[in-house]
């Protein structure tokens, strides 16, 4: 008989392939059990808001009554604390169990911010210990159910991105560009990257497209306009939506209140982007 044979015939004890959960795959799947939504936020090109993106997608569906969860998996350059003013807030264990940080009561977030001693102190870790890093936010952490879990990605393709899309089976992308070529180039290969790994694409996010001046109200395309959209058509994909520049989203980044103040020409683009990430999740 074979080792498969000896299974079959319910005789598995000794079999090299008998059948075993490891328990950190088990925690991971336990929590995204309870998880109905996960959007992994990625772009090839770093600087073009992604992180932004993220945050203002959380915060927004945290607005609208969902539970809302954000992972920032970017480990060499994590910003999402800084944005929602947690800087220098250290993270906090119960038991065996991570605590994410709650921003309100419908948003919580968890950073390798978190893991530092001062903000300013670089995390010098290699592949393996990133893979690790990623695998205990989901497996070692106490989450609570959630409507989305937004998984903030470093630019690129690497190990930080491929360890979430081979651990979130089921996770659809948000790919954030800007308008330019040398972004759009960069994007299609994340686009490729995620076919490559069965990945569905949620939609692409055009950011800094266009600015709408304050003082005469006249928009000016800075960093041009357009190119996402066309991207989006010529890989047929949804197209989310265009979000303008405005110069109150960096102040209100800096303190810590990424929604304040913002112009109603950005906060109409955001909401419906949110709109069609509803749609399409």
């Amino acid at each position: 008989m074979s080792e498969c044979d000896n299974c079959q015939a319910g005789s598995c004890d000794g079999c090299s392939k008998k059948n075993t959960t490891n328990p950190q795959d088990a925690a991971i799947s336990r929590f995204l059990g309870q998880v109905k939504h996960k959007l992994i936020v990625m772009s090839g090109k770093g600087g073009v808001g992604k992180s932004t993106v993220a945050v203002d997608l959380a915060l927004i569906l945290s607005e609208r009554g969902f539970r809302v969860g954000i992972m920032d998996v970017d480990l060499h350059g994590p910003s999402i604390a800084g944005m929602l003013g947690f800087e220098n807030a250290h993270l906090r264990a119960e038991g065996d169990k991570l605590l994410p940080f709650r921003y309100n009561d419908n948003l919580y977030f968890l950073s390798a911010q978190g893991l530092l001693a001062n903000e300013d102190d670089p995390l010098v870790w290699r592949g393996p210990l990133k893979i690790g890093a990623i695998r205990q936010f989901m497996s070692d952490t106490e989450w609570p159910a959630l409507d989305y879990l937004i998984v903030d990605c470093p630019p690129g393709t690497g190990d930080e991105p491929l360890t979430v899309i081979q651990t979130i089976r089921d996770a659809k992308a948000v790919i954030v560009t800007t308008p330019q070529r040398v972004s759009l180039a960069d994007v299609r290969k994340s686009v490729n990257f995620c076919r490559m790994g069965n990945v569905p694409i949620c939609g692409v996010v055009e950011n800094m497209s266009g600015f709408i001046c304050p003082h005469c109200g006249k928009e000016v395309d800075i960093f041009k306009s357009g190119g996402g959209e066309a991207l989006a058509r010529e890989k047929n994909l949804p197209f989310l939506g265009r979000i303008p520049i405005d110069p109150m989203v960096v102040a209100a980044e800096d303190d810590g209140k990424p929604l304040a103040n913002l112009s109603k020409g950005c906060r109409a683009a955001l909401d419906a982007i949110v709109d069609n990430v509803i749609r399409n999740a």
